[in-house]
């Protein structure tokens, strides 16, 4: 069956009530009409007609598949844990509807229709390719938070943590890990290892049994952080062995900690960044904004004079030097600072790869008063980087390539890597 345009509507929602999907949004939702308006349903792909219970309330209402009466011929079984929206679809339409979401935004948002999307770059693998994971630690065992929900959802199995991380994680006694409240695993594809963040009150002598019973087990190393409402922004101590392990992404190797940001799935990262630095080109200087421990700067080190990370974060240069120091690298630095503070920019070409809520107007306005020619834009968020584009566009920019990659398979997360010009 195919997905139509303007569905018949249908009577007010209630849990018998019958919809029809048009298609699946950011989000992963299914959208679908009655005489009311708009309904996103988790759960549902496009062109089915589905059975769902709709909450009603402010905004755009919202509900969840309880029977699925005609299906798409893309559905499959898959998990149904909090983090995997769209693994009830198979990987090919995965990836169509990543894209979709991209193609949308730029028509919607930045109100460039037309504009050629590429095909999704798909992930190496599609499942065990992460490498890192934060937890809830409750008295019966790990878990996650659910959706709109207050209590815990314990977890059995995690398809999308790498194998070897999971090994550690099965053989995890609970309660030896009082008084944490949570905790932060990272591993390294690379050699195996791994390290862990336990996240509580209290002061690291607490902490020694935990980190004991996980260095038993086979971690590398233990740290604690204090818990906050930004993550592991009240401070971090290692408690016991090391506090990072080595990873590859594309053409680098870069140390991973437990408590600092870094892509959990290196080898997707990696043809994304090999792909920013052959839209980037060559020249004399690039100034990589949000560069962390330098992963994509470092891609751009054997096609430029100079390359300058900028990051707010301590914890991340102070990896990124270090990295750079043992590889030999000479022309990268590493400056911790704030990308809307800047006061002057002077590169030829600038990436960015900001975080969810994209550029902050000062960036922007930074970018614009700058000497570069070339932006090359690694976004996390279709929609903040469909507004940061038309933006740009609307001063004189003309956006080029635009590249979806899949980072997240099973999820409704795509990530976007485009250039602009001007």
């Amino acid at each position: 069956m195919q997905p139509t345009s303007h569905p018949t509507p249908t009577p007010a929602s209630g849990p018998d009530t019958i919809y029809l999907t048009e298609k699946v949004v950011s989000g992963g939702w299914g959208l679908a009409r009655d005489e009311s308006g708009v309904i996103l349903i988790r759960g549902a792909l496009p062109g089915e007609r589905v059975r769902a219970e709709v909450r009603s309330g402010k905004g755009v209402r919202q509900g969840r598949v309880t029977e699925v009466l005609t299906s798409s011929p893309d559905r499959v079984s898959g998990s149904s844990l909090p983090t995997t929206d769209l693994a009830h679809a198979s990987y090919p339409a995965q990836l169509r509807y990543k894209r979709e979401f991209v193609v949308e935004a730029l028509t919607r948002i930045a109100k460039l229709s037309g504009h050629r999307v590429e095909e999704t770059v798909p992930s190496p693998a599609q499942l065990g390719y992460r490498s890192g994971a934060q937890y809830l630690v409750t008295p019966q065992g790990l878990a996650y938070r659910e959706r709109r929900a207050h209590s815990p959802r314990l977890i059995e199995s995690d398809p999308l943590i790498a194998p070897f991380v999971a090994e550690l994680l099965d053989r995890l006694d609970v309660s030896q890990l009082a008084p944490a409240q949570e905790i932060a695993v990272r591993g390294s594809f690379l050699t195996g290892e791994m390290v862990a963040a336990l996240i509580g009150p209290g002061e690291p002598r607490a902490y020694l049994r935990a980190a004991d019973h996980l260095m038993d087990l086979g971690a590398a190393g233990v740290s604690l952080a204090a818990p906050a409402g930004k993550r592991f922004s009240a401070g971090v101590r290692l408690i016991a062995g090391e506090s990072s392990v080595p990873e590859r992404f594309g053409d680098v190797i870069l140390p991973v900690s437990a408590v600092g940001f870094s892509q959990v799935n290196p080898a997707a990262a990696g043809l994304a960044y090999r792909q920013v630095a052959e839209l980037a080109g060559q020249g004399s200087h690039a100034a990589d904004l949000y560069g962390g421990a330098g992963a994509i700067a470092r891609h751009l080190t054997g096609s430029f004079e100079q390359v300058t990370v900028l990051d707010s974060s301590a914890e991340a240069l102070t990896r990124g030097r270090q990295a750079a120091g043992e590889a030999g690298i000479r022309n990268i630095t590493f400056q911790q600072g704030a990308a809307e503070d800047l006061e002057e920019l002077s590169a030829e070409v600038i990436v960015v790869d900001p975080p969810r809520a994209g550029l902050d107007p000062a960036v922007r306005d930074h970018i614009q008063a700058s000497t570069a020619d070339r932006l090359v834009y690694v976004s996390c968020d279709p929609a903040t980087w469909a507004r940061d584009v038309g933006d740009l566009v609307g001063r004189g920019w003309r956006l080029g390539r635009t590249v979806p990659h899949d980072f997240y398979p099973q999820t409704s997360h795509v990530e976007v890597v485009s250039v602009l010009e001007r």
